[in-house]
């Protein structure tokens, strides 16, 4: 009788702990998996502030030389704010095609200026902001990476339920507008 109470007890443990096991293990899988995009969205928001602050110094490089192109350096630095506020991977596209669109306004000024695109301040401004441009497209590329992951670990079953149970979501991608799916381009010439 001794024997079939263990018997008993290691079943009725085993029907209880590998749920909680299961529950355990899919939690800690969909937490490194968070963590993972919101580390991503960190970098990403990292290369949008060093976008953003680039812009000050454009602006004041080209205010110089083009004190009458007002509107176009106000539209620039109304755009730089969006991107600043943005809370969203869907907020921080919508702002940085903004900004792309004021940048690209910027550039039909610089064309009026030929001294000012061979102001060495200015041509090192073109390069830092090129670059960024390029780390924000590989940040913007590993947040969407790491959110797939999440996601279609979220989506599918049984992890859907763990997900559910412990209100983790699915995360948005970050997408630009189709129009702003081409870098800038920030040559000015």
């Amino acid at each position: 009788m001794k024997r079939t109470t263990i018997i008993i007890l290691i079943v009725v443990l085993a029907i209880i702990l590998l749920p909680i096991m299961f529950l355990a293990g899919s939690y800690n899988d969909l937490a490194s998996l968070d963590e993972e995009v919101n580390g991503s969205w960190a970098q990403v928001e990292n290369q949008l502030k060093r976008r953003a602050d680039l812009i000050p110094n454009l602006v004041s490089t080209v205010q110089g030389f083009a004190d009458q192109e007002k509107d176009v350096l106000i539209g620039v630095t109304e755009a730089r704010s969006k991107v600043m506020k943005a809370d969203s991977p869907q907020e921080a596209a919508s702002a940085n095609s903004e900004l792309t669109t004021a940048l690209q306004g910027l550039n039909v000024v610089v064309e009026r200026y030929p001294e000012l695109k061979s102001n060495e301040n200015f041509i090192q401004l073109q390069d830092e902001l090129a670059g960024t441009e390029n780390r924000i497209a590989v940040s913007r590329k590993d947040y969407n990476d790491s959110a797939k992951v999440l996601n279609t670990k979220i989506r599918r079953f049984p992890t859907n339920i763990v997900a559910g149970i412990f209100g983790i979501d699915k995360r948005e991608y970050f997408e630009v507008s189709e129009a702003d799916q081409e870098l800038p381009d920030v040559e000015f010439e």
